[in-house]
């Protein structure tokens, strides 16, 4: 860090009731025992916080004791422009952080509506540019499960817009895909996949799996593969080749088991990692040194 100075954390934090209208757990989540070896945290939101005070980490907080079990890396993601500017300031800041800006399909509809997509695009293009700490331009794709038939379109063309822009300017391309595997692809075959492509917090089943492997594609694994009743994303990284595996926690949000339903942070990472492992059936350290080399690869690079 440059100063000692954090970047101003935006007012952006969640409500205290989850998706289901019950009540959540704000305590924060016990350390875990440390990796063997380090890995990186492909996909988080600093800015993000989560809980009321002192339930959460602020960015220099959350960085240092992620690194105090081996998540010594991190991508920063924005999903708005408040969220890439954010993003940028905080990667050039921080000497493990990258940055990843893009408008999150749940903010295409809105930005179209306003008339305000094209000089949105024009922003994030501008931000991708400002710095070669920008390596990805994500986290873009589909939602179809917050935004209905009538924001699909507007969806498709900042999908569309972002595909081009990551091939233009030699970055990841990082989706976000929730309840749209199908048109995913058909857009991703439609414009022409990037060099690098990471899929975000997948969530798909062993035959989607394949079908983004054979894109090139990487495929990032948060806490949800740890959940109970989430044996087919297991299934789906049992197939997934050892060279395409990436980790992420999309902190704050998806914790791992144990402490679902509490705040989620990068020192959580060991706990899915340990779960990965075991559906792979490989050791913890072999499986580190993969998602590692896999990050680099992704991302373009160590940093």
């Amino acid at each position: 860090m440059s100063d000692g100075v954090e970047v101003d954390r935006p007012t952006r934090e969640r409500a205290a009731i989850g998706e289901d209208g019950r009540s959540r757990d704000r305590s924060r989540p016990a350390v875990p025992d440390p990796l063997p070896m380090s890995v990186v945290d492909a996909h988080c939101h600093l800015d993000i916080a989560d809980g009321e005070d002192g339930a959460w980490l602020s960015p220099a907080e959350a960085i240092k004791l992620a690194s105090s079990v081996g998540v010594t890396r991190i991508v920063q993601v924005g999903c708005d422009l408040p969220g890439a500017v954010w993003a940028v300031e905080a990667a050039e800041q921080y000497p493990n952080l990258i940055a990843g800006v893009a408008l999150h399909p749940n903010e295409a509809p809105k930005l179209k509506a306003a008339g305000e997509l094209e000089s949105a695009l024009a922003e994030i293009e501008r931000l991708a540019t400002s710095t070669d700490k920008v390596r990805v331009i994500g986290e873009t794709g589909l939602d179809y499960f917050r935004t209905g038939e009538d924001g699909r379109a507007a969806q498709h063309e900042s999908f569309a817009a972002h595909i081009e822009l990551a091939k233009r300017l030699d970055k990841t391309l990082m989706i976000h895909d929730r309840d749209a595997h199908q048109d995913i692809l058909a857009i991703l075959d439609r414009e022409g996949v990037p060099d690098r492509l990471v899929m975000h917090c997948f969530s798909g089943d062993t035959e989607f799996a394949r079908e983004c492997v054979n894109r090139g594609a990487f495929l990032s694994f948060a806490g949800v593969v740890t959940f109970k009743n989430a044996q087919s994303l297991r299934d789906a990284l049992a197939v997934t080749p050892l060279d395409r595996v990436l980790v992420e926690t999309d902190a704050p949000y998806l914790t791992p088991s144990p402490h679902r339903g509490q705040p989620n942070a990068s020192y959580l990472i060991p706990h899915t990692v340990r779960k990965m492992a075991g559906v792979l059936n490989i050791s913890v350290a072999e499986l580190c040194e993969a998602l590692s080399g896999n990050a680099e690869r992704a991302f373009g690079g160590a940093w």
